[in-house]
C-alpha cells in the first residue's frame, strides 16, 4: 500500500510517499528555519502562509521523485492534530483536497504517533509492544506502545516540554535558531559540573516530569552573570543543563522499563537528536539488556514519512475520516485515533 503523506504542524512542510508503513519511497521538505531565525523561534502566521506556498509542489516534486503517479497512490496520511493549528490546518485541508480528488481513504494521523512510528521506518524489525520516550519541542512523555494504535501515557512533563526549554536557554544565550542543536554543540566542549543546576521530582506519579524550575534556574543564573559583569563559561553551563535534562528523563524511562518488562525501548522527537541524551539511553539500556532503537537524525525531526508509517498502521486498524476532518492544536494519543 502506498501512502502520500502529509506533515505541515509546525514549520517544516513535508510530503512524502510510504509503503506498507516501512520503506520510505521519497521524503520531501521545505524547511522555514531561515525565515524564523530572525524573530528567534516560529511565526504561526509566517508558518501558514509558507506552508500554503510549498505544499503542492512538493506533491508534485515527491510524484516525480518516485516516478509514480497519481493512480499509484492508495491513500493520503495527514497529521491533524497536534501543532499551530494554521498550519495543521494547510495539511488537513491539502490532504482532503488530494483524498477527495484520487477518491482514496483519508486517513488522520495524530503527530505524536507519527514520532513513534518513525522508528518503524529505521528498523523494519521492531514491532509493539514497546516503551517509547517521547521528547520534542512540545512535548515530553513515556509511552506503553502496547500494539500500533493502542498507547498508554505512563507519564510526562507536567509543564514545559525539555526541548522548548533547551530551544530557550539557547536563545537566551543568544545562539542562533533552533536552539537545541546549537547548545547541544556547546555542550560537548563544556564541564558539566562547573554548574550546579535543579533536579525536579514532582507528584506522586515516578514517570511525571518538570523542566520550568530547571528553566527558570538557568535562565536566572545567566541573567545574574550578566547583571553583575561575571563571566559566563557558556559551553559549561550547556553541558551542565543537557545534564540535568538526560538525569530528569533517562533514570524514569529505566524504571519503566523495570516494572513493565519490557526490554524494548524507542526514542522519538527531535530532542531524540540529543548527543548526551542518546548517549546516555544507550549506557542505561546496556546495563539492562535491553534493546534501544534510536531513529537517524534525518527521522526525528519533523518529517512526512513518519506520518505515512503510522497512517499505514491507521488505515489497517479502520481509522479512516471523511470530508468533516477538522485540525486540533492539542489532542490526546490514547484510544482511537478520531
Amino acid at each position: 500500500m502506498k501512502i502520500l503523506a502529509v506533515e505541515s504542524s509546525c514549520d517544516e512542510t513535508a510530503v512524502a510517499i510510504v509503503e506498507d508503513g516501512r520503506k520510505i519511497l521519497t521524503d520531501c521538505i521545505a524547511s522555514q528555519v531561515d525565515l524564523h531565525r530572525i524573530y528567534g523561534g516560529v511565526v504561526p502566521e509566517i508558518a501558514s502562509r509558507m506552508h500554503i506556498e510549498a505544499i503542492y509542489g512538493l506533491a508534485d516534486q515527491a510524484l516525480e521523485r518516485t516516478g509514480l503517479t497519481r493512480k499509484d497512490i492508495d491513500g493520503v496520511a495527514v497529521t491533524y492534530a497536534p501543532g499551530l493549528i494554521g498550519a495543521v490546518l494547510v495539511g488537513v485541508n491539502f490532504a482532503k483536497a488530494a483524498a477527495l480528488a484520487l477518491d482514496k481513504p483519508l486517513i488522520p494521523v495524530h503527530h505524536i504517533r507519527g514520532h513513534i512510528a518513525a522508528n518503524y521506518l529505521a528498523y523494519p524489525q521492531l514491532e509493539p509492544p514497546f516503551l517509547c520516550l517521547v521528547v520534542s519541542g512540545g512535548h515530553t512523555m513515556i509511552v506503553d506502545v502496547q500494539d500500533y494504535t493502542k498507547m498508554a501515557i505512563l507519564g510526562g512533563t507536567l509543564d514545559d516540554a525539555a526541548g522548548e526549554c533547551f530551544d530557550k536557554v539557547a536563545r537566551v544565550l543568544g545562539m542562533p535558531y533552533p536552539g537545541g542543536a546549537a547548545l547541544d554543540k556547546a555542550a560537548v566542549l563544556g564541564d558539566e559540573g562547573r554548574y550546579q543546576l535543579p533536579h525536579s521530582k514532582p507528584g506522586s506519579n515516578p514517570y511525571d516530569m518538570s523542566f520550568s524550575g530547571l528553566k527558570t534556574a538557568t535562565l536566572n543564573l545567566i541573567h545574574h552573570a550578566q547583571q553583575v559583569g561575571e563571566a559566563l563559561d557558556v559551553n559549561s553551563l550547556c553541558a551542565a543543563f543537557s545534564a540535568a535534562v538526560s538525569h530528569t528523563l533517562v533514570p524514569r524511562v529505566i524504571q519503566a522499563l523495570k516494572e513493565t518488562g519490557y526490554r524494548k525501548l524507542a526514542v522519538a522527537g527531535g530532542v531524540a537528536a540529543n548527543s548526551r541524551i542518546r548517549r546516555d539511553l544507550q549506557t542505561a539500556a546496556k546495563s539492562l539488556g535491553a534493546e534501544l532503537y534510536m531513529p537517524p537524525l534525518s527521522l526525528c525531526g519533523d518529517n512526512a514519512a513518519m506520518i505515512g508509517a503510522q497512517g499505514y498502521y491507521e488505515y489497517m486498524a479502520g481509522h479512516v475520516a471523511d470530508m468533516g476532518l477538522n485540525a486540533y492544536a492539542t489532542k490526546t494519543i490514547l484510544g482511537e485515533s478520531l
